[in-house]
């Protein structure tokens, strides 16, 4: 520990930097895709509450589904970064091929899924007839572009790890601003671009119709190909990839390559569906306490989740980072980028506590007026300043051990801290208080649920890395090579 110390400040001067330059273009994707969804709330809820509601109650469907697509197609990213650590170029090609066909794959399954099974459960939730009707019709669209998806983001996992982070910025700007005109066209229609534009417009233009939440699909549908199709276009013709020469002589699925994605990748996606799922359950909870704590419970979610994107997209910098310094064969240096990503994250939770503490209030007056929402909110802001700091640890610790390709550890953690913690423990607080001493706490015992769950899994993923990094470092267990 002597040495280690001064051996992770000399790290810092150097490893700080690229991890964040890795890392700024990556936070800007995820907000740029993020504003995708707001952009659909926005504008449907202009149109009517059931195509608002359509759209919101669809999402709640589709967004888990595609992001545990996401999850298994990060697998991807640890192992380009270690391929290319390692100067082993000429297997980057078939590794990629290999999660294209994974990535096609998924997005068929997804879509099939779209198609068939969302009336049982819009049943079984007991969604009003008219919104389950649009919210049909708006995921039969959506499912159009699912297949796109898969494979934009097994394009974006390649381009991660060969240190690229950049054109997933621009491609999902190019995606926003192709959903914002095609979603007012297809939502409003005729009626609402000469509202728009005036009543100059040619018949064909004029008289199209008005899909509502069915159009919003579309959009969105259109969006994830224009983004496929640009991300095909641009690793085809980019001087960036080297010599990598992603196009060129496409080769079948191959068992084992595919096999090895799927080790790595699926624990990740399933993670993430677990984290996604851990918050709609809580949302499906407190919907019981009325309307005043569950408006109080989305505003501060969606604040503190907006700051969340920084840390997020550091732990996925920090992933390409440590896979590439362990395919150099430097396995003492991975564990001081591992480490030093660690603090970097410990930092930027601290900044997001302060930018929580002087910002709150004016920025919860953006979303409401109503003084009670705003005092509950304040009150949660409180917890959420908490669970910041573990929720940036967690998430770098995580982003770190997948550097390894340590995952189904990460998922078994995960699955503890998330749903026996963090979604028992809350409710048990919310519910039932603590064993006669302490009255239901309601929201707050949720969020005190979410506090203690992200505190647990971050001590767990920090007790694993520090294992795994020291165990690799001494040479007691091998760096984790891919298979060509």
């Amino acid at each position: 520990m002597a040495q280690f110390i001064p051996q992770l400040i000399a790290a810092s001067r150097t490893e700080t930097r690229p991890l964040i330059r890795l890392a700024l273009p990556i936070c800007g994707a995820q907000l740029a895709q993020a504003s995708m969804s707001t952009v659909d709330v926005m504008m449907t809820g202009r149109l009517s509450a059931t195509d608002l509601a359509a759209v919101s109650v669809g999402s709640s469907l589709w967004m888990p589904l595609m992001l545990f697509m996401t999850g298994t197609l990060m697998g991807l990213t640890p192992v380009v970064a270690q391929l290319l650590g390692a100067g082993r170029r000429d297997g980057i090609r078939i590794q990629v091929h290999q999660a294209l066909w994974i990535g096609m794959a998924l997005g068929i399954v997804a879509a099939g899924l779209l198609w068939t099974t969302v009336m049982p459960v819009f049943r079984l939730m007991e969604v009003p007839d008219a919104v389950a009707e649009r919210a049909t019709g708006y995921l039969a669209a959506v499912a159009l572009g699912m297949p796109g998806v898969g494979l934009f983001m097994a394009l974006r996992a390649f381009s991660d790890g060969m240190n690229h982070t950049r054109p997933a910025l621009w491609i999902s700007l190019l995606g926003l601003a192709v959903n914002v005109p095609s979603n007012y066209l297809l939502i409003y229609g005729g009626a609402g671009l000469e509202a728009l534009l005036g009543d100059w417009l040619p018949a064909p233009l004029a008289h199209l119709p008005a899909l509502g939440a069915v159009g919003c699909g579309l959009a969105t549908a259109l969006s994830m190909w224009v983004m496929c199709l640009a991300m095909i276009a641009y690793t085809r013709r980019s001087r960036a990839y080297g010599d990598v020469a992603l196009w060129r002589s496409p080769t079948l699925p191959r068992w084992r390559p595919i096999g090895e994605l799927l080790y790595v990748g699926v624990p990740i996606g399933v993670a993430i569906f677990v984290e996604v799922t851990l918050f709609t359950l809580i949302a499906l909870f407190i919907a019981s306490l009325g309307e005043v704590t569950v408006a109080a419970h989305q505003v501060a979610l969606n604040y503190t989740g907006l700051l969340f994107m920084l840390p997020l997209s550091l732990g996925m910098a920090l992933t390409v980072r440590v896979g590439n310094t362990l395919g150099q064969g430097r396995p003492e240096a991975a564990r001081l980028v591992a480490w030093n990503g660690i603090l970097i994250a410990l930092g930027v939770a601290l900044l997001n506590c302060l930018l929580l503490w002087l910002t709150a209030e004016p920025v919860i007056g953006l979303y409401t007026h109503d003084p009670e929402v705003t005092r509950i909110t304040l009150s949660l802001v409180g917890l959420a300043m908490l669970y910041q700091i573990s929720d940036s640890l967690q998430v770098n610790l995580a982003g770190a051990l997948r550097g390894y390709k340590d995952t189904r550890v990460i998922m078994l953690i995960t699955l503890v801290a998330y749903w026996l913690v963090g979604l028992g423990g809350g409710h048990w607080l919310g519910d039932h208080g603590l064993f006669g001493q302490l009255a239901p706490l309601g929201v707050y015992g949720y969020w005190i649920g979410l506090v203690a769950g992200l505190t647990v899994a971050a001590l767990l993923l920090g007790e694993r890395l520090r294992r795994r990094s020291k165990a690799i470092a001494d040479g007691d267990l091998e760096i984790p090579l891919s298979a060509e």
